[in-house]
């Protein structure tokens, strides 16, 4: 892996310029991490660059095992690693994955071009990947970025993982900077890379208290701040599913009430036809009666002269055909019934029965189906005559 070009580091202030700007970022560019963890990133890496200046946040594309492509947070820079009583600098990058801070983030040594990784190594794979135990461990939320180069400079300080190349050098001495006391180790990769930028440890100098208590309260606020702004969320989330839920029951009853409503207007349609057919009919039958009053009186002055075929007669050819096919049928059911009387009392033959019954049932058919056809005729014809009466019926609307 080749390293990026080193770039000015950055004053306390800009660090928080640079983070509130990416971390607030909405959209398509914007970083993939979720909101109630954007804050606590912003707090690891500021910490960990207000106490490893060498380590710069960033932003660049991270491709993951799967082909995925994103774009990340990454501390790019060096941390120190004592050896042998001389402080040395490692090059690595740490990269703040999707699920950091729940998940810890992915560590790389990232050599120069004059350095080598060690193989095997403990801690290191061929391609920069390292894994150390407090990786493996990483507890949400008390671990943090701080804590991880704290154990990644203890875990290379006992096996260094890099090596610095084999140059063609007339002095076999490696080269002294004037920090350390002795040449350093030929597997320690020192002489391809500056000194660490805090020189030999040295004693951490005593902080006013004032000011120690001061920072730890605002710290503690803050973090009150910040876990009541959680609690507010989760409420109001809850609050909206709530709703949320309120408003699919109500859209069920909208449907079930316009569907209701529906089965009434449609009852309501046909229950208006329906009286428009008694209408009809009604006003068939005042016609009728009109029409023979006075057949009925001269019905009852002769008496004896009184023809029952010449009683009613049929207003027009369908209705005559109405007569027939009704007394015809009529007629076949007395017969059918005439002949299941005779076969239970065994005068007719039970194959001659069959047959009979058989014949009848066929033209009793056409018998009804022609009615049928009659009763359509005249309906429609009916409708048409009303039609035709509406604007002068005291029965229209």
């Amino acid at each position: 892996m080749v390293p990026p070009p080193s770039t000015p580091s950055l004053d306390s202030q800009q660090i928080q310029q640079f983070l509130s700007s990416v971390l607030s970022q909405r959209g398509p560019s914007s970083l993939p991490y979720t909101e109630d963890s954007k804050w606590l990133i912003r707090q690891h890496l500021l910490s960990l660059t207000s106490r490893y200046p060498s380590l710069q946040p960033k932003t660049a594309t991270f491709t993951h095992n799967d082909g995925r492509s994103v774009n990340l947070l990454q501390a790019d820079g060096t941390i120190p690693m004592p050896y042998q009583g001389v402080t040395y600098n490692i090059p690595i990058i740490i990269w703040l994955i999707e699920s950091y801070p729940r998940y810890p983030s992915v560590v790389y040594v990232n050599p120069t071009r004059d350095m080598i990784i060690k193989r095997p190594h403990p801690h290191v794979s061929p391609s920069g990947l390292v894994s150390i135990p407090y990786l493996q461990n990483w507890i949400y939320p008390s671990s943090n970025l701080v804590d991880l180069v704290i154990n990644l400079g203890s875990a290379f300080s006992h096996d260094p993982p890099l090596y610095s190349q084999r140059r063609s050098n007339p002095n076999p001495n490696p080269p002294n900077y004037g920090q350390q006391q002795q040449p350093p180790p030929p597997r320690v990769a020192a002489a391809g890379y500056p000194p660490s930028p805090y020189g030999r440890a040295q004693p951490s100098q005593t902080e006013d208290a004032a000011e120690v208590y001061k920072r730890n309260a605002v710290n503690k606020l803050v973090e009150m701040v910040h876990g009541d702004i959680i609690k507010m969320r989760k409420e109001r989330e809850a609050e909206m599913e709530g709703l949320f839920s309120a408003q699919g029951v109500l859209r069920k009853r909208e449907e079930e009430v316009n569907k209701g409503l529906k089965e009434m207007q449609d009852e309501k349609e046909a229950l208006e036809q329906q009286l428009q057919v008694v209408l009809m009919s009604t006003d068939v039958l005042a016609g009728w009666v009109r029409e023979n009053e006075g057949k009925i009186k001269n019905l009852g002055k002769n008496n004896d002269s009184v023809d029952v075929d010449e009683v009613f007669h049929c207003a027009d050819v369908l209705s005559k055909q109405m007569l027939d096919c009704t007394a015809a049928d009529l007629a076949i059911e007395d017969v059918v019934y005439s002949l299941d009387k005779a076969l239970q009392e065994g005068a007719v033959p039970f194959d001659q029965y069959l047959r009979n019954v058989r014949l009848l049932s066929r033209e009793q058919f056409f018998h009804k189906a022609t009615a049928a056809k009659v009763r359509a005729a005249q309906m429609q014809a009916q409708v048409a005559s009303m039609a035709a009466r509406a604007p002068h019926s005291h029965y229209a609307p």
